[in-house]
């Protein structure tokens, strides 16, 4: 169980990294967004690869936050009835959920996410605006990447939940704040 345990803090590790990493391009993107009105509103000078990048890096931090956002519980659920159920119950709907619903859907983003960059990638896809991002295959290489980080993550939570439903026991998954 113990190599179990360091595999699983492991791929959490992985997937917070990448999750903070992924934060800090909203920086990134606000400072773009800020120049770009800037620009419109004072020069009238807007260029489109400007506008797909910003599109590009909310889509990068999305995809990559949403592992993270699985490993910290901060993902959508409607919590009417979670709140009030025990840790048991609790762990029993996590443990539901992710062999029903997150483990298959991940692995069908990774297959279908593959295809979508390997098409962009083969045909050399590129923004059809003029003036566009000339290369469409970096962002969507980012959406197996993303979909593997969140089969991991959803795999090492299911097992979590397992543990807990088995043992009677609450999970360590309880919302966290960290400032991060």
């Amino acid at each position: 169980m113990k190599g179990k345990t360091t595999l699983a803090d492991g791929i959490e590790r992985i997937v917070a990294r990448i999750g903070r990493g992924a934060s800090y391009l909203n920086v990134l993107l606000i400072v773009i967004i800020i120049v770009d009105v800037f620009l419109r509103a004072t020069f009238s000078l807007t260029s489109v690869w400007v506008i797909e990048l910003e599109w590009h890096l909310f889509a990068i931090i999305f995809l990559l936050g949403i592992p993270y956002a699985l490993q910290k519980d901060r993902h959508v659920r409607v919590d009417l009835f979670f709140e009030r159920f025990s840790p048991r119950n609790r762990a029993l709907v996590n443990l539901v959920g992710g062999l029903i619903l997150l483990l298959p859907w991940s692995l069908v983003l990774l297959y279908t996410g593959w295809q979508f960059a390997a098409e962009a990638w083969t045909s050399g896809e590129g923004s059809p605006n003029p003036n566009g991002i000339p290369t469409f295959f970096p962002i969507k290489a980012i959406i197996p990447l993303a979909a593997a980080l969140l089969f991991l993550q959803g795999l090492v939570s299911t097992l979590r939940a397992y543990a807990a439903y088995a043992t009677g026991e609450a999970t360590d998954q309880e919302p966290q704040n960290e400032g991060a």
